[in-house]
């Protein structure tokens, strides 16, 4: 089975981390505590803070944040005419309806999307993908894409496959 062939391909005395030292002062000072979850958790989080910092970086380098690439992914995934109802836009970022009212603000002052009249509900409206913005968001896309291989290139296949699939199974306890 693959997650048994990781698990024993892993040295743990090779790669101890910040975690395994607090868990030591865990286990040192509360030894009744079982702290293996937190261990699992706080990897996760200490995963994500690092991921986000090096996403950032690659989306402030296309005059973007993760909120901006968001929305505007969305919009160029959702494909040809790029263009999403407020309500779609919403269900596909999961942020409330204020935030999203926010970011369509910033990105249509950009030139990067435009409120377009719903041809289907006079009272609403369809935001879309200005051309300026697809432009923007395909190049975006390409170095999101080639950091996201960078930032998994310490893994081998075999345990990108196994990780996926482990983290796959917990969201889903979630979701």
């Amino acid at each position: 089975m693959v997650r048994a062939a990781l698990l024993l391909r892993i040295d743990m005395e090779e790669l101890e981390d910040h975690v395994d030292k607090i868990l030591a002062q865990w286990r040192q000072e509360r030894p009744e505590l079982d702290v293996s979850a937190m261990g699992l958790l706080g990897r996760l989080a200490r995963v994500r803070a690092h991921v986000s910092r090096e996403q950032e970086k690659v989306f402030s380098d296309h005059g973007l944040t993760s909120a901006s690439f968001d929305v505007l992914a969305t919009l160029r995934r959702s494909g040809l005419p790029f263009q999403l109802s407020p309500g779609d836009l919403l269900a596909a970022t999961m942020v409330t309806s204020g935030t999203m009212t926010n970011r369509i603000d910033q990105l249509e002052k950009a030139g990067l999307v435009e409120r377009l009249d719903n041809p289907e509900d006079r009272r609403g409206v369809i935001i879309a993908l200005t051309p300026e913005g697809l432009k923007r968001i395909d190049a975006a896309a390409a170095a999101h894409v080639a950091n996201q291989q960078r930032l998994v290139a310490g893994l081998d296949p075999e345990e990108r496959k196994a990780l996926n699939a482990l983290l796959r199974k917990f969201l889903a306890t979630f979701e």
